[in-house]
C-alpha cells in the first residue's frame, strides 16, 4: 500500500519542482512534536509563553505595542489549536489523535482564560480609548480584540461570567461529539444480491455474503455490498444506482444516523441559547450575527425569505420538469418524485440532454495536471509559482501528503501549503483548508509567513495516476480559494491573516475560484488527455456548463433551505424544547419542491451547524458577493494581471484588517452591498442574472 501511496504521491508532486534534502523535525515542523506526547509539551510551552505575556501587557505603557503583544498571545495559543485540529481530522495514527483531542480541550480551557482576563481587557480599554493607535488596522485590531473579550463575557459579573465560561465549554464538547459520531457511525445497507448495484460501482463497496435458504432446503452463499453511508458512498448511491428500492433504502439510512446526534444537537441549541440570553440577546443567532456584516438575524432571514420567494416559481417549473422525465423514463404517468430521485434523475437527464460521460470528462483532469492548473492560476494572476519541496523526517503524517511553497521572483517566499489530498478511514470526510501558522508583521524586514493544509478526499483510481470527475476540480478550486486568501494576506497581525475576517465574507474567495473551474479560457490551459496530450475541446466544457446550468433555481432553493434551517435552529427558543426533526421536516416542504422522507433527520450530520451555527447564511452571501466580482472584475480576461492585481491587492492581501463592507465596494463597486435595516445585504442581481431569475 505505501509503495503504490508513494507513486501516486509521485504523480501528483510532478508538477512541481523540488530542492535538497533537510534534518529531523516534528510534525508541522515543529521540533516539539516529534512524538504524540509532544502536544502535552506544546501546551505546556504555550500557556507558560501566554502567561509571560499577559504579565508584560500589565507593565506595558497604553501604546500600539498592547497590540501587538496580544497579537503574539493570540499567536502563541493559536499554533496550538490550529495544529491540533489539523493532527486531529487527518492523522493515521491514533495516539496522535488522542494526544492531539486533548491538547485541544486543555488549550481551549486556558483560551477561556485568557479571554476573561481583565488584565488583558483593561488594557486594550485603555490603547483604544486614548487613540494612541496610529494605523487603520491596529485601531481595527483593538476593536476587535474588544468585541472577542466580550463576547465572552468579560463585562459580566462574575456568576454570570463563570456561567459562560462551563457553556462556552460544553458547547466545545458538544460539538466534538456532534462531528465524531458523523464521523464514526455513518449507518449502512447491505444490498442482495450484489447485481442490483452497477457492476463498474461495486469495487466502491465492501463485499458480504449470506444463507439463501430456498424450498428445497438447499443453502447456498449470495453475494451483496454493503453500502456504507458516509457522504461520498451516499452521493455516489444516490447518483448512480438505478434500483430505485436500493436507493429508497439508502436515502432512509444515510439521513437517519447518527440518532445519537439528536440528543446531542438539543443540548447545543439549549447551551447556545442560554449561552446568548447571558450576553443579552434575544437567540443564539442574534450574539452569532451581531459582529458581522449583516449585524442581525432578522435582516438575515428577511434577505432569506426573499431569496426564497423569487425562486420559488422557477424551482417549482424545474421540479415539473424532472417528475415529468421520471414518469416519461418509467413509464408510468401518475408516479412521483421522491427525495431519492433527485440526484439520480438530475443526473441522468444532464447525461441525456449533453452526452456527458464521466470517464470521457476525467481522463482530462488527472490530478497532476489539476495540479499545473493550480500554478497557471498564480504564475498568470499573481506572477508567482508553487515548488515542491521535501519535509524533513518527522514534518508529515502520511505518505501521501506532499508540501508546496508559494515563491515570487520579485518578493521571495510568500507561504508553504501542505496537500493531503485522497480519502483514507479515519480522515476528516469532507474538504477543507486549515491554518497552521497565520501570517504578521514581525518586524519592518521580517514577515512571519503563512503555512497551511489544504485537505480534500479524493478517490483512489487504479495504476499510478489519479482522475478527478469535474464535481472534485470545482470542490478543489474552491478550497484553493480559501489557500490563497491565507497565503496571499499580508496582515500586521495574524489575527487578521487570511480567512480570519467577517464569517459574512469569509466564502468569497473560494467561491470566486470556483468559476475558475468551469471557464474554457482557464480549463484549456491544463486539462489535457492523458494519452495524447489534446487540450479539453471547446465544446465539452459548454456541455458541461450548460448541464450545470440545467437546474439552478432547484440547486440555489436548496441552500437557501439549508440557510434558513440553521438559522431558525438556533433561533429564538420557546419554553418547550423545540422538535428539529419536525421543525426542518417543515422548512424543507416550505422552502422546497421536495418532500420530506418521514423518519429520517438529515440534520443530524450537517458539521456546519457546530462550525457555522447561524452563519451558513454566509455561503449565500459569498455566492452573491463571487458572482459580481466575477462578472465586474474577471470575467472579461480572468488570467490577467490586472484581475490578478484587483483580486490580491484589493481583497486578499487584507484579510480582515479592513471593514468587509469597504473591501467589496473597493473591489466591485458600491453596488455590490445594500443597507437593509440595521445590517447589510448583497446585492442579488448578478446572482438573478447568472441564473436567469
Amino acid at each position: 500500500m505505501l509503495s503504490r501511496a508513494a507513486a501516486i504521491r509521485r504523480g501528483a508532486a510532478a508538477a512541481f519542482s523540488t530542492a535538497s534534502e533537510k534534518p529531523e523535525t516534528g510534525l508541522y515542523g515543529f521540533d516539539v512534536l516529534r512524538t504524540a506526547k509532544g502536544f502535552r509539551r506544546f501546551v505546556d510551552d504555550a500557556i507558560q509563553r501566554s502567561d509571560e505575556l499577559v504579565a508584560h501587557v500589565a507593565r506595558l505603557p497604553s501604546s500600539i505595542e498592547i497590540v501587538r503583544t496580544m497579537d503574539e498571545i493570540s499567536n502563541t495559543v493559536c499554533s496550538v489549536i490550529d495544529s491540533a485540529e489539523l493532527c486531529r481530522n487527518t492523522h493515521p495514527d491514533r495516539e496522535f489523535v488522542e494526544e492531539a483531542d486533548k491538547a485541544s480541550m486543555r488549550i481551549y480551557e486556558h483560551l477561556q482564560y485568557l479571554n476573561t482576563n481583565t488584565t488583558l481587557y483593561n488594557a486594550i480599554l485603555k490603547a483604544e480609548g486614548e487613540s494612541v493607535l496610529l494605523t487603520e488596522e491596529a485601531r481595527r485590531a483593538a476593536t476587535t480584540l474588544r468585541i472577542d473579550f466580550e463576547k465572552g463575557g468579560i463585562h459580566l459579573p462574575e456568576d454570570k461570567l463563570e456561567n459562560a465560561n462551563q457553556l462556552n465549554l460544553e458547547i466545545a464538547q458538544l460539538g466534538r461529539k456532534f462531528n465524531e459520531n458523523v464521523m464514526n457511525k455513518p449507518g449502512f445497507v447491505d444490498v442482495y444480491p450484489a447485481s442490483r448495484i452497477p457492476r463498474n460501482m461495486q469495487h466502491i463497496f465492501k463485499s458480504v455474503s449470506r444463507f439463501n435458504t430456498s424450498k428445497q432446503m438447499n443453502t447456498e452463499k449470495q453475494k451483496g455490498l454493503r453500502i456504507v453511508t458516509e457522504s461520498g458512498n451516499l452521493s455516489s448511491a444516490l447518483r448512480w444506482i438505478s434500483d430505485e428500492e436500493v436507493r429508497k433504502q439508502v436515502y432512509i439510512v444515510g439521513n437517519s444516523e447518527p440518532r445519537e446526534n439528536i440528543g446531542i444537537l438539543n443540548e447545543l441549541i439549549h447551551a447556545r441559547d442560554e449561552l446568548a440570553k447571558i450576553m443579552g440577546c434575544k437567540s443564539y443567532a442574534e450574539f452569532a450575527i451581531r459582529p458581522n456584516m449583516a449585524a442581525s438575524a432578522d435582516v438575515v432571514m428577511s434577505f432569506l425569505e426573499d431569496l426564497s420567494n423569487i425562486v420559488k416559481h422557477k424551482a417549482e417549473e424545474e421540479f415539473k420538469i424532472i417528475q415529468n422525465f421520471k414518469r416519461r423514463t418509467c413509464n408510468e404517468k401518475s408516479t412521483n418524485l421522491e427525495p431519492w430521485d433527485e440526484d439520480y434523475f438530475i443526473g441522468m437527464m444532464k447525461s441525456s440532454v449533453y452526452d456527458l460521460d464521466a470517464s470521457v470528462i476525467a481522463k482530462y483532469f488527472p490530478l497532476s495536471q489539476c495540479l499545473k492548473g493550480l500554478n497557471v492560476l498564480v504564475e498568470s494572476l499573481f506572477g508567482a509559482t508553487f515548488h515542491q519541496i521535501p519535509m524533513r523526517d518527522g514534518e508529515s503524517w502520511h505518505p501521501d501528503v506532499i508540501k508546496l511553497c508559494l515563491h515570487h521572483p520579485d518578493e521571495g517566499d510568500l507561504g508553504f501549503m501542505y496537500l493531503d489530498l485522497y480519502s483514507r478511514k479515519g480522515k476528516h470526510p469532507g474538504c477543507a483548508h486549515f491554518a497552521v501558522q497565520g501570517g504578521r508583521r514581525l518586524s519592518d524586514s521580517n514577515y512571519q509567513l503563512p503555512i497551511i493544509a489544504l485537505v480534500c478526499n479524493f478517490s483512489r483510481a487504479s495504476g499510478i495516476t489519479a482522475r478527478l470527475n469535474h464535481g472534485d476540480v470545482e470542490t478543489l478550486f474552491h478550497e484553493f480559494g480559501h489557500a490563497l486568501h491565507s497565503l496571499l494576506s499580508r496582515t500586521e497581525y495574524q489575527h487578521f491573516s487570511g480567512t480570519r475576517v467577517a464569517l459574512d465574507v469569509a466564502e468569497t474567495p473560494s467561491n470566486l475560484f470556483e468559476y475558475y473551474a468551469w471557464d474554457y479560457r482557464v480549463l484549456k490551459t491544463f486539462a489535457l488527455d492523458e494519452t495524447t496530450g489534446d487540450a479539453i475541446p471547446e465544446k465539452l466544457v459548454k456541455a458541461l456548463n450548460a448541464s450545470r446550468n440545467m437546474f439552478p433555481a432547484t440547486e440555489l432553493q436548496r441552500q437557501i433551505f439549508y440557510s434558513i434551517m440553521d438559522l431558525t435552529l438556533f433561533g429564538e427558543q420557546t419554553s418547550k424544547p423545540m422538535d428539529t426533526i419536525s421543525t426542518v421536516a417543515d422548512l424543507r416542504r416550505k422552502h422546497t419542491s421536495w418532500k420530506y422522507a418521514e423518519g429520517t433527520h438529515w440534520h443530524t450530520r450537517f458539521t456546519h451547524l457546530i462550525s457555522y451555527g447561524a452563519g451558513y447564511y454566509s455561503y449565500l452571501y459569498a455566492r452573491c458577493f463571487a458572482t459580481t466580482i466575477w462578472q465586474e472584475v474577471c470575467q472579461e480576461d480572468p488570467l490577467s494581471c490586472s484581475a490578478g492585481s484587483a483580486i490580491r491587492n484589493k481583497f486578499l492581501r487584507f484579510g480582515g484588517s479592513k471593514d468587509p463592507s469597504s473591501l467589496l465596494k473597493d473591489f466591485a463597486g458600491d453596488a455590490i452591498i445594500r443597507n437593509s435595516g440595521s445590517g447589510i445585504i448583497p446585492n442579488i442581481g448578478s446572482l438573478c442574472k447568472e441564473i436567469g431569475l
